[in-house]
């Protein structure tokens, strides 16, 4: 074979490999698309304390792993103690005070009684004197003395009912229903939330990052100190949208991460987002903005969807990966019989590859 047919023959198997490997990659991006835009990502919890104050005391160290309801530091607990105990008294004053006016109150019914029992002896002493005037037995002033002294025992009564009347809308419900119970309960109530509050926990497991905070630093209410890194975590890999549409939720995924070379952990597709930032029109009251290109062809549309681990990774590493480490993340939807071989090809051929890169 001359040289010119040798040089021949590897140009036509260069074109076919071309050709092949063409049609693979076609074919792959459909039934088998990989990405390694892949992360980690946990949950990061700002821990803000509810209440503004000196803090007392920090008892956690940085990147110290912390239980759920684990305290992580106190806030100065002087004024809020106080505000407890001022609490208490105000209930002690709303109980006196009832008191009062259940004293009142009876004393008032009992002027009500008095005041009727006098209103039927005038009552009595009115319906004589009208016998006697008829008769001429006493004269018409006696008589009218009669009627105005019944008028004012009348006066009397209702006034009594008015005194009741008001001292019962003062008093209120018996018992814990008393309107100035329930709001020294519950100024007590919320100054003991204040109290605990005063000893900022951790909503969930994790780790605590980048702590700063100081014995004797004053936090305003609201505003973020420590952060928490949880335990639990998550995938999020970014494709390009047309390798996503044979995609579904449920679909397996194979996951090799940069800091396990050799070790491919499995998984499932979770959710897809529903669009990007790119997609969201702002109603500003400004024109469209369109963007321009001068380039031919224009970067992929990548879209990001989520997988969950079907196993945790504390058996291949010591301690969870941090949030933010890079993965890649091989795709098999729909479970194509003829694609199980590639894709496992694939994720292992990329986890051999990350022993050397």
């Amino acid at each position: 074979m001359t040289p010119d047919q040798r040089f021949s023959r590897w140009v036509r198997i260069a074109l076919a490999a071309f050709a092949v490997l063409f049609v693979y990659f076609l074919v792959a991006d459909s039934f088998m698309p990989m990405t390694p835009e892949a992360r980690v990502m946990r949950p990061v919890t700002q821990i803000a304390p509810e209440l503004g104050a000196p803090v007392q005391a920090v008892l956690v160290n940085d990147h110290q792993r912390v239980a759920a309801g684990e305290v992580l530091f106190r806030l100065e607990p002087a004024p809020f103690e106080l505000a407890r105990q001022q609490a208490l008294l105000n209930r002690e004053q709303a109980e006196q005070e009832n008191a009062r006016l259940r004293a009142e109150l009876a004393a008032a019914r009992a002027s009500l009684v008095s005041a009727q029992a006098t209103l039927e002896e005038r009552s009595g002493e009115r319906r004589r004197a009208e016998a006697l005037l008829g008769r001429q037995g006493i004269s018409r002033q006696q008589y009218d003395q009669q009627v105005a002294a019944e008028h004012t025992a009348q006066a009397a009564v209702t006034s009594a009912r008015a005194q009741i009347d008001s001292l019962e809308v003062q008093l209120g419900e018996e018992g814990e229903a008393n309107l100035r119970l329930r709001q020294a309960n519950n100024a007590l109530a919320r100054a003991e939330l204040d109290l605990e509050r005063t000893q900022v926990r951790a909503r969930e497991a994790g780790v605590v990052a980048n702590l700063q905070l100081q014995p004797g630093d004053y936090v305003p209410a609201g505003q973020p100190v420590i952060a928490l890194v949880a335990d639990r975590a998550e995938i999020v890999a970014d494709f390009r949208e047309k390798s996503l549409r044979h995609v579904n939720v449920g679909d397996e995924a194979q996951v090799v991460f940069d800091a396990l070379p050799g070790h491919i952990a499995k998984g499932r597709v979770t959710a897809l987002e529903a669009g990007v930032r790119e997609g969201q029109l702002a109603a500003d009251g400004q024109l469209t903005s369109i963007p321009t290109s001068d380039r031919w062809v224009r970067d992929a549309q990548r879209m990001r969807l989520h997988i969950a681990l079907d196993d945790p990774l504390t058996t291949a590493l010591a301690s969870l990966p941090p949030s933010g480490a890079r993965a890649t993340v091989q795709l098999w939807p729909g479970q194509h019989a003829l694609a199980a071989p590639f894709a496992w090809l694939q994720a292992h051929l990329v986890s051999w590859l990350h022993y050397v890169y």
